[in-house]
């Protein structure tokens, strides 16, 4: 894989789901520093006494740099919603260059469950989070993008036999000490992501759009600090958000995003052995 120069931002139009906290605010507060404007999505407009950050704290960040930010509150779950999040970004900023498909439904009791534990809701719910929103929002974003001569699509995946690289894919983990890891519809519908962006990666280039999938590893988040102080668990090997958010934007800013697309990739390693250098 080689590495690419990087082409400026200034004035590109960024969209990003799951922007209140965690990769998605830290990949926001990046793409504006780099003088995007970034149109952001979560549920979480008011403070939450359970979780930190709210998509009002991550705007206010974004405009005390002096970048265009639009805060759309969204429910992934809603079509109605996902809608109305495009329209805001075309309102708003008149366009839409790039797609950062990052929320997922990773709170609640999901982690917790086992498979003859969840209900047919459950399963559906992440389903319409983690793969139905971002297939909402491709083909919503995909003649916008190709009137504009292109765009560039990131889903934010998790660990698969692709990204590791391995001629068999590693047995998967049932837990850590008593933390569950089993989860089942979350790795279900993340890997049916991955096969999402694989199989229209080929009819998107045609249009000059890249798609592009990356794990972003396990990731120091506010989210995986209350696990750790919950549950015990060693987070040594957590890496820093800013990690992730830096291959977002370079995937995001590279000239030739063709040699990535319908390709996922590993946010730690894919930063060490391109030599890119966090912001």
């Amino acid at each position: 894989m080689e590495k690419h120069r990087e082409s400026d931002l200034t004035g590109k139009v960024v969209v990003i789901t799951g922007a209140s906290r965690g990769v998605g605010k830290q990949a926001a507060l990046a793409f504006a520093r780099r003088g995007a404007n970034v149109v952001l999505a979560a549920r979480t407009v008011e403070p939450d006494s359970a979780l930190p950050g709210t998509l009002g704290e991550t705007m206010r960040q974004i405009e005390a740099m002096g970048a265009g930010a639009l805060a759309v509150q969204t429910d992934l779950a809603s079509e109605a919603d996902l809608n109305r999040l495009i329209d805001a970004a075309v309102e708003r900023f008149g366009g839409v260059d790039v797609l950062i498909n990052n929320a997922a439904a990773t709170t609640g009791e999901i982690w917790s469950k086992r498979f003859l534990e969840l209900t047919r809701e459950d399963w559906l719910y992440q389903f319409d989070v983690n793969v139905h929103a971002p297939f909402t929002l491709i083909q919503r974003v995909t003649p916008i993008m190709e009137a504009r001569g292109g765009g560039r699509i990131i889903n934010l995946s998790t660990g698969s036999g692709e990204v590791f690289r391995l001629p068999e894919e590693p047995r998967k983990l049932e837990s850590q000490g008593d933390f569950s890891l089993a989860v089942p519809g979350y790795y279900a519908s993340k890997r049916a992501l991955d096969r999402l962006g694989n199989s229209v990666a080929p009819e998107l280039a045609r249009k000059n759009i890249a798609v592009i999938g990356l794990h972003p590893g396990l990731v120091a988040t506010e989210l995986v600090a209350i696990r750790v102080k919950e549950k015990g668990l060693d987070d040594s090997v957590a890496v820093p958000m800013e990690v992730p958010a830096r291959m977002l934007v370079y995937f995001a800013a590279c000239e030739d995003p063709m040699e990535y697309t319908g390709r996922i990739f590993w946010a730690e390693r894919e930063l060490a052995d391109l030599g890119i250098q966090l912001d």
